[in-house]
């Protein structure tokens, strides 16, 4: 399974802050925002990664993340001139994605919890498997301004609404996407909405009217957070800073994830956290260096 990282947009919302600057690029308490799409794409065992972005920001991703080898990783990059939908993401990188399975993830969300590799491998591996679609559904207060999922009474998805006035269920759908090997083909066919955007819904819809989408539900425990405005922005920053304090361990720290999932070793960890050794994120690395080395001699 390939992944993408939608990380284009003109982030309106966050004006005057992102007149200058990608809003995925922007600081999440201790690290840019791109970098927890992208750990949830790794803890997924995704190797191979497409970001999309601005032609005026691809030079600092680049910059920022390389051709992902530090990482064990694959990361390639391509180009959307102007906003045309989260559907676009799929016409973009078909070449890329090559008829594989793939998951999308929207550059400006944040997810965290306990559970979290286990709800998005069992996602993976149900697309793997079985072919089809995996989306999420997010219990929300006003689930206006998102995707929203329709239940029957006896709690089947019969139907996801695009930003309804009137929310058939509390259920927003995240920017979290998995899908078979179908879905250029099926992105292809979508025509733009009344905004002018490639839906994301349409293609939901595509593979909920042929009977292959499956929802599955966050519950208690898991966090998702949009920062695509200041008061996102400010909450996902206490949240991370909240979490690495308390607990000691660090939210989307791709060295550390990298490691775990077997992309590097430990030798390469120590490398990684040594350059940036002045740095508390630098330090944590360097510490997780230190107890695997601990462990492996005693």
């Amino acid at each position: 399974m390939k992944g993408i990282v939608l990380a284009g947009g003109s982030g309106t919302r966050l004006h005057p802050i992102t007149k200058a600057v990608n809003k995925q690029l922007l600081p999440i308490y201790d690290k840019p925002l791109i970098y927890y799409p992208i750990s949830v794409l790794m803890l997924a065992g995704i190797r191979q990664v497409l970001i999309i972005t601005n032609p005026s920001d691809l030079t600092s991703y680049k910059t920022l993340l390389g051709d992902g080898s530090d990482l064990g990783m694959e990361i390639e990059y391509a180009v959307q001139e102007k906003p045309r939908g989260l559907a676009d993401a799929f016409v973009i990188g078909r070449e890329f994605l090559a008829g594989e399975s793939c998951a999308l993830v929207l550059g400006d969300n944040l997810f965290h919890g306990q559970s979290l590799s286990k709800v998005i491998n069992s996602a993976k591996c149900s697309v793997e498997q079985q072919g089809g679609a995996v989306v999420f559904g997010y219990p929300v207060k006003d689930p206006r301004a998102f995707g929203v999922v329709e239940f029957d009474s006896r709690n089947r998805v019969i139907g996801i609404e695009e930003k309804p006035q009137f929310p058939k269920s509390n259920y927003a759908v995240p920017g979290l996407y998995f899908y078979d090997g179908q879905v250029a083909d099926i992105a292809a066919e979508v025509k733009p909405s009344a905004r002018g955007e490639l839906e994301i819904t349409s293609v939901n819809s595509a593979y909920l009217n042929r009977g292959e989408l499956s929802v599955e539900l966050m519950g208690r425990g898991m966090a998702w957070l949009d920062t695509g405005t200041p008061t996102g922005l400010l909450k996902a920053a206490e949240y991370v800073e909240a979490v690495q304090s308390r607990q000691g361990y660090y939210v989307a720290c791709l060295e550390e994830i990298a490691y775990r999932q077997g992309f590097i070793d430990c030798s390469h960890l120590r490398r990684l956290g040594e350059k940036l050794k002045k740095t508390d994120y630098g330090k944590y690395i360097l510490s997780i260096a230190d107890e695997v080395e601990r462990v492996n001699r005693a």
